[in-house]
């Protein structure tokens, strides 16, 4: 996981959101209001959109789509923006990332809010024999889904379902930092997804977390941009066969993916680029894992040992 550091002066908001932690800093008076304001603003939009987006709430908007039995469905602007986002991360990544897995993980035991301890990454890789590198899924049921924007509609095949993911938590602090980025500095972090920024270009220290023990790997310092942090280990538990599950799924076999990477933390110049980067590293295993993060970030083996990539030239 990533920490942001707190700049002087700045007001901030934690709380929990997404099946995680949610931070929201803010300096200055802008066009959100004061500090003050502006994050409390942006608690309140994070917290409605989490009732939007969540798939195991049976009013949400992302359930009353997923179940709906129309070809083209009406929606959102914000949720024509969200699957447009996640077509895009499946592109970007030929397919690692998919968001129609859910009944994928549905199978695999995350069919509803994660409320348990998760289960210790080192006894869950205790359990591991095999490591192979994921790969995107032959039916690539992605390619069948349509956006238009304009008309603020979604189709799809009937039955194809889609999971918000972290694609949707980046996009928010995506859409979020647009608001805040005539303030001072701003961060928001929607549960490892994070952007930030400000007039001030004032440096923040990015921290990385172990996902071993959440001793610091390494910090960034940065004055914009995207960062995402996705990982085996918050989310895991044993399944049926008393197997190690977690809720990142190899699409290619729709059964988690055990790759040798246990979490990477990807920059990029927005947040949902850098979710997509992530996961693509994480999906893509040791020997590819690298060259997923071009604008820089960390990966974690399950050894317990770790890269750290080169961030120059990260551009907000």
């Amino acid at each position: 996981m990533s920490a942001y550091s707190l700049l002087a002066g700045e007001a901030s908001e934690q709380f929990s959101c997404f099946g995680g932690e949610c931070v929201v800093l803010v300096e200055g008076f802008g066009p959100a209001g004061t500090a003050t304001q502006a994050a409390a603003a942006t608690k309140r939009r994070l917290l409605a959109w989490h009732q939007q987006f969540s798939r195991f709430e049976p009013g949400s908007e992302l359930a009353t789509l997923n179940r709906d039995s129309r070809a083209t469905v009406p929606v959102s602007p914000l949720m024509a923006r969200f699957v447009e986002a996640a077509l895009g991360a499946s592109g970007l990544t030929n397919g690692l990332v998919d968001p129609t897995l859910v009944g994928e993980l549905e199978a695999a035991g995350y069919a509803a809010h994660f409320a348990s301890a998760p289960l210790p990454l080192a006894d869950a890789l205790k359990l591991t024999v095999e490591r192979t590198p994921a790969r995107p899924s032959e039916l690539a049921r992605w390619r069948e889904i349509r956006v238009n924007r304009h008309a603020q509609t979604v189709t799809r095949p009937p039955g194809v379902r889609l999971d918000s993911g972290g694609i949707a938590k980046g996009l928010f602090a995506d859409v979020l930092g647009s608001l805040l980025c005539g303030h001072d500095s701003f961060a928001v972090n929607a549960a490892g997804d994070a952007r930030f920024g400000g007039i001030a270009r004032a440096s923040r220290a990015v921290q990385v977390a172990s996902p071993f023990d959440d001793s610091v790997l390494h910090v960034f310092e940065l004055d914009r941009g995207g960062v995402a942090t996705t990982g085996v280990g918050r989310r895991s538990w044993l399944d049926g066969d008393g197997l190690p599950a977690h809720h990142l799924l190899d699409p290619g076999t729709g059964r988690p993916a055990l790759t040798g990477v246990v979490q990477a933390t990807a920059l990029a110049p927005t947040a949902v680029e850098a979710e997509a980067l992530a996961k693509a590293a994480l999906l893509s295993g040791p020997h590819h894992a690298a060259g997923w993060l071009r604008h820089g970030g960390l990966v974690v083996y399950d050894s317990g040992k770790f890269d750290v990539i080169d961030p120059a030239g990260v551009r907000g």
